[in-house]
């Protein structure tokens, strides 16, 4: 997208009901946070990541196998 696109893009925003800016404030938040600096994990993700690193230590994986078949399924 070009700068002018982008000028024009925010003068139409003006024009925007209050609930849709905000919306749209709330996605450009988003997405600079995955696209800027470190991402900072949620107290839920954090815990998953741990659980998922324990699975991992005690050896409960997936084989290649059983992944292939389930990627398989859904089409992946």
């Amino acid at each position: 997208m070009t700068k002018h696109s982008l000028e024009i893009l925010l003068e139409r925003i003006a024009s925007w009901p209050d609930e849709a800016q905000d919306e749209f404030v709330k996605s450009l938040a988003d997405i600079e946070r995955r696209h800027a600096g470190v991402y900072k994990l949620s107290d839920d993700e954090r815990a998953a990541v741990r659980r998922g690193l324990a699975d991992m230590r005690a050896g409960r994986l997936a084989s290649d196998e059983a992944v292939t078949a389930l990627f398989s399924r859904y089409g992946v």
